[in-house]
């Protein structure tokens, strides 16, 4: 079992720039796969990025468009969302969530029931 605090949100401009970190407790961390999720007030909970447990492979949203950098470090139980040029419409509530199952690129690896223990979020505004 494992469990994943998130940290790192705030407020920032419009084309301003926040790093994410999320600290799982334990020691099998990199015996699992790593999630950002994001949910807008009133809208469903959206993958975001995500990389597999030795961290050979990551997989973004296509939302991201290049604006997104995943990355874990497993010595340091820790993977972290660095997030650039960031537009209004990614202000959202942003969880962290590990899988006991690697991913492989399916679009299952995607929805967030691939995923086993989640954080209880962090607040992202982006004001205009």
């Amino acid at each position: 079992q494992v469990q994943v605090v998130e940290s790192g949100g705030g407020l920032v401009q419009a084309g301003g720039s926040l790093r994410l970190s999320c600290a799982a407790s334990g020691r099998t961390f990199s015996r699992y796969a790593m999630g950002w999720f994001r949910q807008a007030p009133g809208k469903e909970r959206d993958f975001v990025a995500a990389v597999t447990r030795s961290d050979d492979t990551k997989y973004y949203a296509d939302f991201v468009q290049g604006r997104f950098t995943i990355s874990r470090d497993n010595s340091k139980n820790t993977v972290y969302l660095q997030m650039n040029s960031l537009k209004p419409e990614d202000t959202a509530v942003y969880y962290c969530a590990a899988s006991a199952k690697n991913l492989y690129g399916r679009s299952s690896n995607f929805d967030p029931v691939w995923y086993d223990y989640w954080g209880q979020g962090t607040q992202v505004t982006v004001a205009s």
